[in-house]
């Protein structure tokens, strides 16, 4: 199934603000929700719908990056645009390193924002394709026997079927078969594949060159 069309949430105390940035949205074919607060937003936005977020710094309660600390905290993939009135090099340097995906200074360029909110759309399609490839990784690599999770992990460290056996104190012919089978549990069919699969889950490391 097709994944449903992104919202673009919008978070400001402003309400003549946020009728304006949603008209603009909207004039742009875009999904909208508005939220006059964070907490609103916390309370009531759906947590498994892609899209990104226009969020204020400056807001009474919890302000813009508090609000993306709590988000964080959540694993939300949410991406944010921050908008701010007066925003300063160290709270933008915060808000990037936390993942922000830019930081618009009020009165914000209508292209420059829809530009910003495009590129944020983008990436929320990648986060939520990585997230949708971690967990299927997850799931598949569950499957695996512990030994043949062994022999993925020196298979991955660089070892040979051969040197793979005297490690686990078998035959190589037995290794070759749980290498098989991890290989279709995994579905992969070559080990350069299998490595980074492997990399991606956290196993191990590329064999040196």
């Amino acid at each position: 199934m097709d994944e449903p069309a992104p919202t673009v949430y919008l978070v400001d105390d402003d309400p003549d603000l946020l009728k304006a940035l949603a008209r603009l949205m909207q004039s742009a074919k875009m999904k909208v929700a508005t939220f006059g607060s964070a907490q609103e937003f916390l309370d009531g936005h759906d947590r498994s719908a892609p899209g990104c977020l226009v969020l204020d710094l400056a807001m009474p309660g919890l302000n813009g990056l508090q609000l993306q600390q709590a988000l964080e905290q959540e694993a939300c993939p949410l991406p944010i645009v921050f908008l701010t009135a007066q925003g300063d090099i160290a709270t933008t340097v915060q808000a990037m390193k936390h993942g922000a995906t830019d930081f618009l200074t009020k009165p914000v360029d209508d292209i420059e924002l829809l530009a910003a909110i495009q590129e944020a759309l983008a990436t929320g399609r990648m986060r939520r394709r990585t997230s949708v490839e971690r967990e299927r990784t997850a799931q598949c690599l569950a499957t695996l026997t512990e030994r043949e999770r062994q022999v993925l992990e020196l298979i991955v460290a660089g070892k040979l079927n051969k040197q793979i056996a005297a490690d686990l104190g078998t035959v190589e012919r037995t290794i070759k078969f749980h290498r098989a089978n991890l290989m279709r549990k995994l579905e992969v069919r070559v080990v350069a594949d299998l490595v980074k699969l492997a990399e991606r889950a956290g196993i191990g490391k590329a064999p040196a060159t």
